[in-house]
């Protein structure tokens, strides 16, 4: 931040709470990442002011909040599965339990990577099945199911990116050619109508893209804060996908346009 900003926030008391999280907002774009003690410090307030202000700037999207601090809110830029993990949880699992409602006993399924196809995961580990294969390509969600008794675990070979606990790449891509799923649940991390399922992440798309192929039904799951985000990696159009299970404060404009795409969207 430049000096003469920082002599502003220093001297003004207290600034306007919206003054000061304008700030704060610009700051983390700049630096990439904050802690709630530096912005204390520069802004001469409370560790709890501060923390109140980067919940309201994350839950309007403008900054990721983390552990003792914060993120800048990149599209192009891949969010580390521990962020992930802690960002709209209670909607995950609401779309996650949505979700385990379609799968049926002797079913195989594949679940991409992600956070909320690791809630997926947790609520099959309470399903009354007596077998499901499970195909998937993150260790966090094969941590999950590993000793689950009525699940037989398939995971694909390729590189591990440490960001997503993911395995993709060529040889993943190989892996599922000789595969077939009764349905996937496909993590994106951008729907956008027009241009499609997105993703940061070039080798995922491709990995992806090659899940939906092998998959009878396609079923994106997502909370709304990815519709009508953009990224770098185009996975599919959306007409490749059966269903998107998203959260109750989706865009109504963005449901109806995809439902007249003849796309089942499911509210949870």
């Amino acid at each position: 931040m430049p000096a003469s900003t920082h002599s502003i926030a220093k001297t003004e008391s207290p600034l306007l709470i919206d003054e000061r999280r304008r700030l704060i907002r610009e700051l983390v774009q700049s630096q990439g990442r904050v802690t709630v003690d530096e912005l204390a410090e520069r802004f001469g307030t409370s560790v709890v002011t501060i923390r109140s202000d980067l919940n309201s700037l994350a839950s309007t999207g403008a900054v990721l909040r983390t552990h003792g601090g914060a993120l800048a809110q990149r599209d192009t830029e891949e969010v580390p599965i521990g962020v992930k993990q802690k960002l709209k949880h209670e909607q995950k699992a609401r779309i996650a339990i949505e979700a385990a409602k379609l799968i049926r006993d002797g079913e195989t399924i594949l679940l991409d990577s992600g956070s909320t196809t690791e809630e997926i995961a947790k609520q099959i580990r309470g399903l009354k099945l007596t077998s499901l294969n499970v195909i998937t390509n993150a260790l966090n969600i094969a941590g999950l199911l590993a000793t689950v008794p009525h699940v037989n675990l398939i995971m694909p070979g390729g590189q591990l990116r440490p960001n997503s606990y993911s395995l993709s790449g060529p040889q993943a891509v190989a892996a599922l050619q000789g595969l077939y799923a009764d349905r996937l649940f496909l993590g994106v991390d951008s729907l956008d109508p027009d241009i499609g399922l997105m993703t940061p992440h070039l080798l995922e798309a491709q990995l992806n893209a090659q899940m939906m192929k092998i998959s009878r039904q396609v079923i994106a799951v997502a909370d709304a804060s990815k519709l009508m985000k953009r990224n770098l990696s185009v996975i599919a159009p959306v007409e490749q996908l059966d269903m998107l299970i998203t959260d109750s404060g989706a865009d109504q404009a963005i449901v109806d346009q995809l439902r007249g795409r003849g796309i089942e969207v499911v509210l949870a």
